[in-house]
């Protein structure tokens, strides 16, 4: 199976859990069967210049960020990271992140929520 790009499901969320400005998601599964039942996100994310994914905690799943571009402040479990292009944040069942752009650039992730 191939998916076209025009045929992603894309969504433009404010204030993602209470944070500044706003970000793109593009799903790369368009259905939780495309994950075989054991996740529930897979999407290229933008998070625009001054924006960012206000802090919230996981339970019953794990989400794993990977950085395509650019720069941020990575919120892990309330220790305040520098993340880039290449890096890779990981946040378990119990715990929490976020994400802060504050720089002019957009920051491009890939996200990946699977269950456990």
């Amino acid at each position: 199976m191939v998916r076209k790009s025009n045929e992603k499901h894309v969504e433009k969320a404010e204030h993602k859990f209470g944070a500044d400005g706003y970000i793109t998601v593009r799903s790369l599964t368009n259905t939780i069967e495309e994950l075989n039942g054991k996740g529930r996100v897979f999407a290229h994310t933008t998070v625009a210049p001054h924006s960012g994914i206000g802090y919230h905690v996981h339970n019953g799943d794990t989400e794993i960020y990977y950085v395509l571009s650019g720069k941020a402040e990575y919120n892990d479990n309330g220790t305040i990271v520098p993340i880039e292009a290449g890096d890779v944040t990981f946040t378990p069942s119990g715990t929490g992140h976020g994400i802060n752009n504050p720089n002019d650039e957009p920051l491009d992730i890939i996200a990946l929520i699977i269950y456990g």
